[in-house]
């Protein structure tokens, strides 16, 4: 069964669709329109650079340009989560960079390798969209967590100084912080798969149906899709912030200065 195909005049049929929420935002006068409209533009600009350029990484399906690929992308998104947690670019990019790379590594070359038995792990037709929702769930689960981190640190700076202050090492004094930066970077998704295919079929799972395969082999995929996503956005935040106190913190515990920007 083939996917029925959408023309370029279709496609701006559906987008017409924007201007639904648009109006609803404008009545309200919410001050978002203009941001709403922009993000429109570019997320349609952007996936059709990354639908021009994945067919010529599809075609040359060469080892060196996907592994290329990868860090590149990683690069880009250690930037981004720093950016957006507010810590110095100089000081985090190194065990932020890392801290994605190895854990992408690792749940990607596990799932390819041993869940569906791939010879060549760097086949471009499953790597690279693999490391891509990889890299994706990665970001938004590690803004999360590192940022619940660093801000409940500073803002219960007492707390942590009074652990210090009676005996805890470092390590035992940034646990209680650990544990409340995992539980609020991960109690989403834990919710989301608990309810999948009970309140929403998911996006992967709906794409390969459209695409032809059968609802069974499209539900195996999903489900680890769920799966090396979680456990790959887990390692993330965890490396990264077992690797990032190293640069953020003096060997008494305290936060080094020039650190956490305002």
């Amino acid at each position: 069964m083939e996917t029925l195909n959408i023309s370029i005049i279709q496609l701006l049929i559906g987008l017409l669709l924007i201007l639904i929420p648009g109006y609803i935002l404008y009545y309200y006068q919410t001050g978002i329109v203009k941001d709403m409209f922009v993000s429109v533009a570019r997320m349609v600009i952007q996936l059709f650079l990354v639908g021009f350029y994945l067919n010529y990484l599809f075609a040359w399906n060469n080892i060196f340009v996907n592994v290329g690929w990868l860090m590149l992308m990683t690069g880009v998104c250690a930037v981004n989560m720093i950016n957006r947690i507010h810590l110095s670019k100089r000081k985090m990019f190194v065990p932020i960079y890392f801290a994605v790379f190895i854990s992408l590594s690792f749940i990607a070359s596990y799932f390819l390798k041993l869940v569906i038995g791939m010879e060549n792990l760097f086949d471009s037709r499953y790597f690279i969209p693999i490391c891509g929702i990889l890299l994706g769930n990665i970001l938004s689960s590690s803004v999360i967590g590192i940022n619940s981190f660093y801000s409940s640190i500073v803002r219960e700076q007492q707390m942590y100084n009074y652990l210090l202050g009676n005996g805890a090492t470092t390590e035992e004094a940034q646990r209680p912080f650990i544990r409340q930066a995992l539980i609020k970077a991960f109690n989403p998704a834990i919710a989301s798969m608990a309810v999948m295919g009970l309140i929403a079929l998911p996006g992967t799972m709906i794409g390969q149906i459209l695409g032809g395969s059968s609802p069974n082999l499209s539900i195996r995929y999903q489900i680890m899709i769920m799966v090396i996503n979680f456990s790959a956005s887990m390692l993330s935040v965890l490396i990264s912030l077992h690797l990032s106190v190293k640069y953020t913190f003096d060997k008494y515990g305290g936060i080094k200065d020039g650190v956490i920007l305002d």
